[in-house]
Protein backbone atom coordinates (compact mmCIF):
# COMPACT_ATOMS: atom_id res chain seq x y z
CA UNK A 1 0.00 0.00 0.00
CA UNK A 2 1.23 3.37 -0.67
CA UNK A 3 2.52 5.88 1.85
CA UNK A 4 1.33 9.17 2.25
CA UNK A 5 4.08 11.73 1.49
CA UNK A 6 3.66 15.45 3.38
CA UNK A 7 5.37 17.71 1.53
CA UNK A 8 3.27 21.30 1.09
CA UNK A 9 0.22 22.06 0.96
CA UNK A 10 0.41 22.62 -2.65
CA UNK A 11 2.14 19.51 -2.92
CA UNK A 12 0.98 15.76 -1.64
CA UNK A 13 1.47 12.81 -3.16
CA UNK A 14 2.46 8.90 -2.25
CA UNK A 15 5.43 6.34 -2.23
CA UNK A 16 5.30 3.09 -3.31
CA UNK A 17 8.40 0.59 -2.94
CA UNK A 18 8.71 -2.30 -5.56
CA UNK A 19 12.08 -4.80 -5.58
CA UNK A 20 14.52 -2.52 -7.20
CA UNK A 21 12.86 0.78 -7.87
CA UNK A 22 10.18 3.36 -5.98
CA UNK A 23 7.12 5.08 -7.66
CA UNK A 24 6.59 8.71 -6.28
CA UNK A 25 2.86 10.14 -7.72
CA UNK A 26 2.66 13.17 -7.23
CA UNK A 27 -0.41 15.97 -7.34
CA UNK A 28 -0.56 19.92 -7.05
CA UNK A 29 2.69 22.41 -7.83
CA UNK A 30 6.10 22.00 -7.98
CA UNK A 31 7.33 25.56 -8.19
CA UNK A 32 9.63 27.84 -5.40
CA UNK A 33 7.37 26.99 -2.45
CA UNK A 34 7.44 23.49 -2.37
CA UNK A 35 10.63 22.80 -3.91
CA UNK A 36 12.78 22.86 -0.87
CA UNK A 37 10.74 20.35 1.35
CA UNK A 38 10.05 18.29 -2.12
CA UNK A 39 13.73 17.69 -3.02
CA UNK A 40 14.58 17.15 0.88
CA UNK A 41 11.90 14.42 0.92
CA UNK A 42 12.73 12.84 -2.51
CA UNK A 43 16.64 13.48 -1.76
CA UNK A 44 16.50 11.06 1.17
CA UNK A 45 14.53 8.52 -0.09
CA UNK A 46 16.63 8.40 -3.09
CA UNK A 47 19.56 7.63 -0.40
CA UNK A 48 17.47 5.29 1.67
CA UNK A 49 16.64 2.86 -2.23
CA UNK A 50 15.79 1.50 -3.91
CA UNK A 51 17.78 3.75 -6.39
CA UNK A 52 15.90 3.56 -9.46
CA UNK A 53 13.21 6.38 -9.19
CA UNK A 54 9.94 6.58 -11.23
CA UNK A 55 8.18 10.50 -10.60
CA UNK A 56 4.89 10.48 -11.50
CA UNK A 57 4.19 14.05 -12.49
CA UNK A 58 0.95 13.80 -14.80
CA UNK A 59 -1.07 15.16 -12.04
CA UNK A 60 0.92 18.49 -11.64
CA UNK A 61 -0.68 21.33 -12.25
CA UNK A 62 2.21 23.79 -12.63
CA UNK A 63 6.18 23.17 -12.53
CA UNK A 64 8.29 25.89 -12.99
CA UNK A 65 12.23 26.70 -12.73
CA UNK A 66 13.06 25.78 -9.15
CA UNK A 67 10.98 22.83 -9.95
CA UNK A 68 13.06 21.98 -13.14
CA UNK A 69 16.38 22.47 -10.90
CA UNK A 70 15.07 20.19 -7.90
CA UNK A 71 14.47 17.08 -10.87
CA UNK A 72 17.67 17.85 -12.55
CA UNK A 73 19.32 17.60 -8.91
CA UNK A 74 17.85 13.99 -8.34
CA UNK A 75 18.44 12.77 -11.40
CA UNK A 76 22.17 13.52 -10.57
CA UNK A 77 21.98 12.03 -7.52
CA UNK A 78 20.01 9.04 -8.12
CA UNK A 79 22.86 8.77 -11.11
CA UNK A 80 25.67 8.83 -8.87
CA UNK A 81 24.27 6.45 -6.47
CA UNK A 82 23.76 4.00 -9.53
CA UNK A 83 20.16 4.41 -9.94
CA UNK A 84 17.95 5.87 -12.69
CA UNK A 85 15.09 8.51 -12.25
CA UNK A 86 12.41 8.58 -14.41
CA UNK A 87 9.67 11.10 -14.95
CA UNK A 88 5.96 10.20 -15.91
CA UNK A 89 4.63 13.78 -17.67
CA UNK A 90 1.44 15.39 -18.51
CA UNK A 91 1.84 17.57 -21.53
CA UNK A 92 2.21 20.76 -19.49
CA UNK A 93 5.30 19.07 -17.47
CA UNK A 94 6.18 18.03 -20.99
CA UNK A 95 6.03 22.06 -22.70
CA UNK A 96 7.95 23.33 -19.56
CA UNK A 97 10.75 19.88 -19.59
CA UNK A 98 11.13 21.19 -23.10
CA UNK A 99 11.47 24.84 -23.64
CA UNK A 100 14.62 24.35 -21.82
CA UNK A 101 15.48 21.40 -23.65
CA UNK A 102 16.02 18.84 -20.82
CA UNK A 103 13.80 16.51 -22.00
CA UNK A 104 16.02 13.49 -23.00
CA UNK A 105 18.12 14.44 -19.67
CA UNK A 106 15.03 14.01 -17.61
CA UNK A 107 14.00 10.70 -19.01
CA UNK A 108 10.45 11.93 -19.79
CA UNK A 109 8.37 8.45 -19.98
CA UNK A 110 4.58 8.55 -21.34
CA UNK A 111 3.06 6.29 -18.87
CA UNK A 112 4.08 4.25 -15.62
CA UNK A 113 4.69 0.82 -17.68
CA UNK A 114 6.89 2.28 -19.96
CA UNK A 115 8.91 3.45 -16.73
CA UNK A 116 9.09 0.57 -15.37
CA UNK A 117 10.29 -1.65 -18.59
CA UNK A 118 13.57 1.01 -18.30
CA UNK A 119 14.04 0.21 -14.97
CA UNK A 120 14.03 -3.46 -15.14
CA UNK A 121 16.32 -3.12 -17.89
Amino acid sequence: MPEQLNLTVSLRGTREVKDNYQIFRLTGLLDAFSEPTFRKVLSTYIDEGPKNVILVLSQIDFIDSSGLGALVQLVKQAKTGGGSLQIVTNPRVTQTVKLVRLENFLSLQPSVDAAIANVTK
